[in-house]
């Protein structure tokens, strides 16, 4: 079981022999007629502990019930300061993205709350956000090594090339630069923070590490069928990529590690994208 750190398991048990009593004074036995009491010894009291994660199902519930309002709500405040100072943008990614990156801040703030004020611990350190070794360096190797192990499945899978909403986003150059910058940075900080960070925890806990990381993976791929139309090979895809990141924060017990291996999964498709460029929209 893992421990929250801020109150770590008491120490083991001390199995060495108790230390002999020690011996009364000479000629003290005979005069009082009875041997000399043991001393009482009192073992100091070890520190506080509590199990992690700390947090429950009923959290996880208000946590994601929260995400699709929140990301409306994000959308409403776009479109409402677009039409109070008169802009209209010629895509829809310059909509889309910014909407999305106000969403999530949204909802995890909510996260916040519930984190902060209501369990009364950090943020960040109780998403496990925090350094590891193997450093980043080696979480980038195994994002490069994932990227390509799921392009050989995808292959094998003989996924298609369809028309996906994502690639209808990408109509000129200056949205394939947003949405490639929020590819490799906020989204997989975002989507590490709520599955790896705040979701698999919960489900190691109660399923194993195996299944939880597979049963934290699988949400985070049916996210992903609407952006790829459909496409249930897509989905397996990134369902794969998933149990990836899940077993990076797993092993590494770092989320960040999980994030940083996401960014540069990603990367790899996004350099794949601009090695394109002349193929890419001429319009900006």
């Amino acid at each position: 079981m893992e421990y929250d750190p801020q109150f770590p398991p008491a120490p083991p048990e001390s199995r060495e022999p108790p230390s002999e009593p020690p011996s009364a004074l000479p000629g003290t036995a005979g005069l009082l007629g009875e041997a000399p009491p043991e001393p009482c010894l009192v073992s100091a009291p070890g520190p506080p502990y509590d199990r992690y994660p700390f947090w429950g199902y009923a959290d996880i519930v208000v946590f994601f019930g929260l995400a699709f309002p929140c990301l409306l709500l994000g959308f409403g405040v776009v479109q409402g300061l677009l039409h109070v100072f008169h802009v209209r943008p010629h895509s829809m990614a310059l909509i889309l993205v910014p909407s999305q990156f106000l969403g999530y801040g949204f909802v995890f703030f909510a996260l916040y709350v519930i984190l902060r004020y209501h369990y009364h611990r950090p943020f960040w350190s109780s998403l496990r956000w925090v350094h590891t070794r193997p450093g980043s360096s080696r979480a980038v190797l195994w994002g490069f090594l994932l990227a390509f192990g799921v392009a050989l499945v995808g292959r094998l899978l003989q996924t298609p090339d369809v028309n996906t909403p994502m690639k209808q986003l990408l109509s000129d150059r200056s949205s394939v630069l947003l949405i490639a910058i929020f590819a490799v940075t906020l989204g997989p900080l975002c989507e590490e923070l709520a599955f790896r960070g705040f979701l698999q925890p919960l489900l190691v806990r109660s399923f194993g590490p195996v299944p939880g990381v597979i049963l934290g993976a699988v949400p985070f791929g049916l996210l992903h069928l609407s952006q790829y139309g459909g496409s249930w090979r897509h989905v397996v895809l990134v369902t794969l990529a998933g149990v990836g990141f899940g077993w990076m924060r797993h092993v590494s017990g770092s989320t960040r590690a999980a994030a940083i291996m996401h960014a540069a999964y990603n990367f790899i498709f996004v350099a794949a994208l601009f090695s394109q460029w002349k193929e890419l929209p001429k319009t900006w």
